[in-house]
């Protein structure tokens, strides 16, 4: 068994119809850009009524049909946030929780100590979460917070650090499959492979996602040197 084995995105995704809400960092094979990407599935109307929108250096998430909306509370916040040398990506509102302790000089955890899962049980969805850190190396955390049990009665909270490889990222995604309830992620972030062209590595998860419940993808690469970002964004309702 290989455990330092990395395998392409799609590969990862293809034909599980549900692994939720997905984060991946990671930097690109020629070690000269750093990689995020976040996507998100639904299964009902409401998840389903979502689509991605760039304000700068931000995405938010909006809802296609606001007139459709049931609740906005765990479905309408914004992914994607920078502050100085650090790019915030997650599932939820904790992008602004993280924001506001960096920008009060603490830390990562410190932030996510002060969050759980989501309020929605039978599934109680994980809260998953990123940050990059651009430097002398660039450097990246992910973490989970997800139920200890069936009740959601405790939040266990666990945080993965890394110093970025080449052509080496790391993918975290809310479930592992379809179900009722559906079963959490489980284990470290999964190894994959982060090629030099963000088309292909857009094209790679979007084409692997389950047609009837992908939603929205965000890809963003960041040149080291230059600090220069290259986006793409796909809404299935447009």
């Amino acid at each position: 068994m290989n455990v330092y084995q990395t395998e392409n995105i799609g590969s990862r995704i293809k034909g599980n119809p549900y692994v939720g809400r997905g984060i991946v960092v990671g930097k690109t094979s020629d070690g000269k850009k750093a990689a995020v990407a976040y996507f998100i599935m639904g299964r009902s109307d409401n998840s389903r009524n979502r689509i991605f929108v760039e304000n700068g250096d931000e995405v938010i998430i909006h809802p296609y049909d606001a007139s459709k909306v049931e609740d906005p509370s765990l479905i309408i916040y914004s992914p994607i946030r920078k502050i100085d040398n650090k790019l915030i990506a997650t599932n939820g509102d904790q992008t602004d929780t993280i924001y506001d302790f960096v920008n009060d000089g603490k830390s990562f955890e410190d932030a996510l100590e002060t969050r759980e899962f989501e309020p929605d049980g039978p599934n109680w969805t994980p809260r998953i979460s990123a940050m990059l850190t651009f430097g002398e190396k660039l450097t990246y955390k992910m973490s989970i917070l997800k139920s200890a049990d069936e009740q959601g009665s405790e939040c266990s909270r666990f945080t993965f650090s890394y110093t970025a490889l080449s052509g080496v990222g790391h993918f975290i995604h809310t479930y592992v499959t379809d179900g009722n309830p559906i079963p959490t992620f489980m284990g470290e972030p999964e190894r994959v492979n982060i090629p030099n062209d963000i088309d292909e590595f857009t094209n790679d998860i979007w084409d692997n996602l389950d047609t009837n419940n992908k939603i929205a993808l965000y890809v963003r690469y960041v040149d080291l040197e230059t600090g220069e970002n290259t986006n793409r964004m796909i809404n299935k309702f447009s």
